[in-house]
């Protein structure tokens, strides 16, 4: 497609999803350009690729692909209703128009709240939209998206493009290791639910001129919420998680304390060469960087507690306008030999074992394996009467996933023990299951050689980590009587007391 192309605003809206994926992507590098180009720069007539066919059409296919097209917002409209019953192009043909001629109104989000991990007993609640405005969310992200980016700042990890968590763990790591030993552990309190509207538009205008657009943005702030009461109430304040579009927009309100605080790492800034670093320090003068995903956020300083704590203060400052305050609960100022948490690691700097040298180590944490071992207790409850493949299969997924994120922490042993924990809950579950004695497992999963067979079911074998890890510890009554009494400990040592196979 040449790259100037313009749009078609009377076309009819296209099949071939290759066609609309070439188009949009032209038209996001072709922003981008424009936007990092200039920072000054306002965009006007952003709509008309709002509501471009090409576009509307790549943002189904984003919402249609997502786990969460099977859940119906407030209208009772699924995806699969979309396709079956209303057909694709005529919705999207209706929603252009509703769009174009003014008439579309951003429905309440159905409320559903869910637990928070940790066991903490609180929950979070969740806006689920209707299909029409995750599309027209998704259509509205994929054009401001590209304009934004070119703002943001590197220390952003949180719902940004070819950004993830473990890039944002070694950032800490790597100052870490060059003295950056006081840590600001911050935590922002309901800060999707408190954003402030006023704040969050005014830093929208900054780049988008097109009015049509701000109130596009303002119609999703504003549009409400279905609680699971049945009552409606308005949102004054915050950004519904949710959305498609809620991560971006709280970027964009967040983008302020990112310029605050990533100001002085700029070309002529205090901290802007490494020198300039080196001379802040001779004169007692504190540096710092930041560290954020969403809205949890590390600052580390080479410098003394008092400089965190008026950094601290600083900060405080930044977020008052938009709304927001770091929670007292979980906020605290720590150093770094005390270790920390952040997106699920464990960050500690400590001695290593043997030698007089000091490294930044990366661990699990422990919210993280209580998590995963209450999702592997209520798969394998002794009460479940589930099929063992679909188990197996379900197992599976979560224990690939969960080893595939932290398989760069230091945690070897602690892939082993809960691998073991895994195998027994398996065996104990299939025990109970089946009515089996100790011989019949012995039968199950012994092989004529006397080695030990993967457990499995139907063709699916339970998922080991690191090949062999886990496999298996042996069965009551047999060399070691006391394996079912193996403990699983913490990255320093420490006894959790709790039985692998409990």
């Amino acid at each position: 497609m040449p790259k100037d192309a313009p749009l078609n605003d009377g076309a009819a809206l296209v099949e071939d999803s290759e066609e609309s994926d070439g188009r949009v992507s032209g038209m996001q590098a072709k922003l981008h350009r424009r936007a990092a180009a200039d920072p000054g720069r306002r965009f006007d007539d952003l709509f008309n690729f709002v509501h471009d066919p090409m576009t509307l059409r790549y943002a189904f296919n984003r919402v249609a692909g997502n786990k969460g097209a099977r859940t119906a917002g407030m209208d009772g409209v699924t995806v699969a209703h979309v396709e079956e019953q209303i057909g694709v192009f005529r919705f999207l043909d209706d929603l252009r128009t509703s769009l174009k001629d003014g008439s579309f109104r951003p429905q309440p989000v159905r409320e559903r709240k869910i637990p928070k991990p940790g066991g903490s007993g609180k929950v979070r609640a969740l806006g689920i939209p209707t299909v029409a405005d995750r599309v027209v969310q998704a259509a509205l992200k994929l054009v401001l998206e590209p304009i934004f980016e070119a703002d943001f700042e590197p220390v952003s990890y949180g719902f940004r493009p070819e950004r993830r968590a473990h890039d944002a763990i070694a950032e800490i790591q790597l100052f870490g290791t060059k003295g950056y030993r006081w840590v600001l552990d911050a935590d922002i309190e309901a800060a999707f639910d408190t954003v402030s509207h006023s704040a969050l538009l005014e830093r929208v205008r900054k780049r988008v001129k097109d009015k049509r657009v701000v109130a596009l943005v303002k119609a999703f702030l504003k549009s409400g919420v279905l609680t699971e009461l049945g009552d409606r109430r308005a949102t004054d304040t915050g950004t519904p998680q949710g959305g498609v579009l809620s991560p971006l927009l709280f970027n964009i309100a967040m983008s302020a304390l990112d310029e605050r605080l990533q100001g002085p790492w700029k070309d002529g800034g205090a901290m802007g060469t490494a020198s300039r670093r080196v001379r802040r320090r001779a004169k007692g003068l504190p540096n710092w960087k930041v560290c954020r995903y969403a809205d949890d956020f590390v600052v580390l300083v080479h410098g003394s507690r008092d400089d965190v704590e008026k950094l601290q203060h600083e900060i405080t400052e930044v977020l008052e306008p938009l709304g927001l305050r770091l929670s007292p609960a979980k906020t605290r100022i720590v150093h770094m030999s005390e270790a920390f948490d952040f997106l699920g690691f464990r960050i500690q700097w400590k001695h290593k074992r043997g030698t007089d040298k000091w490294y930044v180590y990366t661990f699990i944490a422990d919210r993280p394996i209580r998590s995963l071992k209450d999702r592997i207790r209520a798969l394998t409850s002794r009460k479940s009467q589930q099929n063992p493949r679909e188990v197996l299969v379900r197992i599976n997924l979560i224990m690939r996933g969960w080893a595939n994120y932290f398989r760069h922490a230091v945690c070897k042993h602690t892939l082993s023990n809960l691998a073991n924990f895994v195998w027994w809950r398996m065996v104990k579950w299939m025990q109970t299951l089946h009515r089996w004695k100790r011989k019949d497992v012995r039968r199950w999963l012994k092989a004529p050689d006397g080695s030990w067979k993967p457990i499995s079911a139907d063709g699916v074998e339970l998922f080991r980590y690191g090949g062999g890890a886990g496999y298996p510890l042996p069965l009551p009554g047999q060399q070691d009587s006391q394996s079912l009494d193996l403990r699983i400990t913490t990255h320093d040592g420490r006894d959790r007391g709790e039985p692998v196979a409990s």
